[in-house]
């Protein structure tokens, strides 16, 4: 069987692939919203499979949950100039609290202007400070360490399901600390907590490694980061972690009475992943049969497929499913049984379009025989064809925990095959990297030539010299990604500057 679930291939264009994929995997769809979109159960179920991994993993290292207003007063923002730079072409601003019927028409209320505009959050730091200032007294109080689950908005003027919305959800921790050494060390202890789940959860590797200051987080004296490589060799930026030095405690007046008496600023903190974790996990695991899911964030683990026949004995199939089902459930293992009125071939692909890790196909031969007929959507095919396995009930039932824990593992393996495998180090000048890339590229250019990542030797140059770097990269659609972390001292020339190295940089083409 050549033909494949989906109407496109990532070699022939991987933007549409993608999009293709979000469709047909029954993820989300543009909203009426200009954009923004509709998450679909399957997608918000794979939110919620992120959300619950992830926020045990925030309070088990020590923080608490809390929601901030959505609406932040024009004055917070305009408190910290450098942060709102970072913003301000992307706020959207409310400036009315009421509208009126005019001759059949509702517009805008001038009697109801508000005194003074609400922006609708890009972020929370300037509100979260506000109530830190009043929450923090004593060094007794420190650190105050906390995240909030919501959404955001920044008024993206290009926009592509999960990758880039106006309006996405995410979570933001913010923390305030006696000290920097507190709060530097609370800045890496979130950015190996993004490492470790997106690699064990999300079977997604990264490298993880600080931000050039032109690349940070506005007001941020370091910004951290982690960064995948996507099937089309782009890097995707999966999640940040920021030290905010006392920059924002200043602003927002946030200090604390030391045990010596003195009156001193908090050290502050601030990071965060988003709904773009999802692209990030069809960009790194999708085929062209459409998604895979990892077992540890699928909605549903192990989806069984009765093969009915509008016969008498279509009765006993459905009963054999509804108890294998069962018995997975007693295992904990997410399983459904599809009963829907829909030929069983159908079912079959759109759950493999869908990407649910194990898909069981049970028909009469296999109730007779007490048997399972399964796919791995790890590994659907060998070559053109569809791989199906089989063995008995029992066995299969015993073994299903370890068989989604192997394709986790599989899955993990092959993006860090990839990941590993296409980073070119060794070039020496501008030039190499400028070879090595090409002809610039648009967001949207269809197919092309694969291309990973190159690791450079850097001075860490700052200021107009950086500034005038980050121009030549852009002229080619590159960006800094990080300074991987416990790489050493690099050796030999900055390929910018001709000085010194002090580390090497990773350069890709980015989401």
């Amino acid at each position: 069987m050549s033909k494949r679930a989906l109407s496109t291939s990532r070699e022939e264009n991987f933007p549409e692939w993608y999009q293709v994929v979000v469709r047909d995997g029954d993820m989300a769809e543009t909203s009426p919203v200009r954009g923004c979109m509709i998450i679909k159960p399957w997608g918000w179920g794979v939110w919620e499979r992120i959300q619950a991994e992830l926020d045990q993993r925030i309070k088990d290292t020590g923080h608490e949950n809390c929601y901030f207003p959505l609406f932040i007063p024009m004055s917070f923002i305009a408190k910290e100039a450098e942060h709102v730079e970072g913003f301000a072409k992307e706020m959207a601003v409310v400036t009315h609290h009421r509208l009126k019927n005019e001759g059949g028409k509702l517009v805008l209320d001038p009697e109801a202007r508000l005194e003074e505009p609400l922006i609708v959050r890009p972020t929370s730091e300037t509100i979260i400070g506000d109530a830190f200032q009043r929450w923090v007294k004593s060094y007794r109080d420190l650190p105050l360490l906390i995240n909030q689950w919501a959404n955001v908005v920044r008024w993206e003027m290009r926009t592509r399901l999960f990758l880039r919305t106006a309006e996405f959800l995410w979570q933001e921790g913010h923390t305030a600390h006696a000290d920097r050494a507190d709060a530097m060390a609370e800045t890496m202890r979130m950015l190996e907590v993004y490492r470790e789940f997106a690699e064990s959860v999300l079977a997604m590797p990264v490298i993880a490694g600080e931000k050039p200051a032109n690349e940070r987080f506005p007001g941020a004296d370091n910004t951290f980061s982690i960064e995948a490589m996507m099937q089309d060799g782009k890097a995707l930026q999966a999640g940040t972690s920021h030290y905010l030095g006392t920059h924002f405690a200043e602003a927002q007046n946030i200090q604390f009475q030391s045990a010596e008496g003195k009156l001193e600023h908090c050290h502050t903190t601030s990071w965060g992943v988003s709904t773009r974790l999802i692209g990030g996990v069809i960009m790194t695991h999708g085929d062209d049969d459409g998604l895979r899911l990892p077992p540890k964030i699928a909605p549903r683990q192990i989806v069984i497929v009765p093969m009915l026949r509008d016969k008498p004995e279509d009765a006993a199939v459905i009963d054999y499913c509804t108890a294998l089902e069962k018995e997975l459930k007693a295992k904990g293992i997410r399983a459904l049984v599809d009963a829907k009125p829909v030929k069983s071939a159908e079912k079959r692909w759109s759950w493999v379009r869908r990407g649910a890790p194990v898909i069981l196909e049970i028909g009469g031969r296999d109730v007779s025989g007490g048997n399972v007929t399964y796919m791995r959507r790890d590994r659907l095919r060998d070559g053109d064809k569809v791989v199906s396995h089989a063995k008995t009930r029992d066995a299969f039932v015993a073994e299903a925990a370890s068989l989604l824990d192997d394709i986790q593992a599989s899955l993990f393996q092959e993006a860090k095959v990839r990941l590993e495998g296409n980073i070119v180090a060794g070039m020496k000048s501008f030039d190499e990297v400028s070879a090595y890339f090409g002809a610039t590229e648009t967001d949207d250019e269809a197919g092309g030539t694969f291309k990973g990542w190159v690791e450079v030797p850097w001075a860490r140059p700052e200021g107009g010299e950086l500034e005038a770097i980050a121009d030549k990269l852009k002229a080619l659609k590159l960006t800094i990604r990080n300074a991987p972390l416990g790489q050493g001292k690099a050796a030999g020339k900055c390929i910018f500057t001709g000085k010194p190295a002090k580390e090497s940089i990773l350069i890709a083409r980015a989401y």
